[in-house]
């Protein structure tokens, strides 16, 4: 088993703990990982040490601002081989996660490691999420939308915030960047009913990457308009 102690420390801050098992799911979701990374371009990181820190405690880092231990249904848009959504999944059972990605080959892999881990209450969704974000059954329905995409905020409210329910919320991974792109994004979320209430900026645990946790109450229903069709939001952002 490798030496996963800095993860450990850096959860039980907050008052988590990680057993054995969700450990060797961890673990297993790692060599997985690895191994299909040889023949289909998942991540450019690839030791175990910067994984650790730049996936795994990047992605268990929204527990600064909100609480994972609930029963909520959870959708990560842009997922990519897994982050953050499969390490909140892994970390916290309970949540109930979609993982949304435009390129199937990424989900084959991603489903692979579901029917490994025999993990539940989880599924993935293969699409654009300017089309998505239409369908009845996705659109705001869920309490909490992450994303660690790269694309610009007002770009990834459009494609994010339809699918959260009013209420919830969605949560930006940023770099420290995030500042300037949320000052961008003032007339997208006025529009598509999102109100920014707060910037967590910190230093990630081991390493001098800044991190800016973009908070996004979704606090009104978005026109029925939003998300424009595939390719517009990104070619004309609002």
């Amino acid at each position: 088993m490798r030496d996963y102690k800095r993860l450990i420390s850096y959860l039980e801050q907050y008052n988590i703990s990680l057993s054995d098992e969700l450990i060797s799911r961890l673990d297993t979701y790692y060599d997985m990982m690895i191994e299909t990374n040889k023949y289909l371009n998942l991540t450019a990181i690839t030791e175990f040490d910067e994984v650790l820190i730049k996936h795994y405690i990047d992605s268990v880092s929204i527990i600064r601002d909100i609480d994972l231990t609930k029963d909520l249904s959870v959708i990560d848009v842009g997922t990519g081989a897994g982050f953050p959504g499969m390490v909140l999944k892994i970390v916290f059972p309970s949540i109930k996660l979609t993982l949304f990605d435009s390129l199937q080959k990424r989900l084959n892999f991603l489903n692979d490691v579901i029917d490994s881990l025999r993990l539940d209450g989880i599924a993935t969704c293969h699409g654009r999420a300017e089309e998505a974000g239409h369908l009845p059954d996705m659109r705001e329905k869920y309490d909490l939308c992450v994303s660690r995409a790269v694309a610009n905020l007002p770009v990834l409210s459009e494609l994010c915030l339809p699918f959260v329910k009013v209420g919830g919320k969605f949560i930006s991974y940023k770099s420290d960047k995030g500042s300037d792109e949320l000052a961008l994004s003032k007339h997208a979320l006025d529009i598509l009913g999102g109100e920014a209430v707060k910037e967590d900026i910190f230093t990630l645990d081991g390493n001098d990457m800044v991190r800016n946790l973009i908070i996004i109450d979704k606090i009104r229903e978005c026109p029925k308009s939003y998300p424009r069709k595939p390719g517009t939001p990104s070619k004309k952002p609002l």
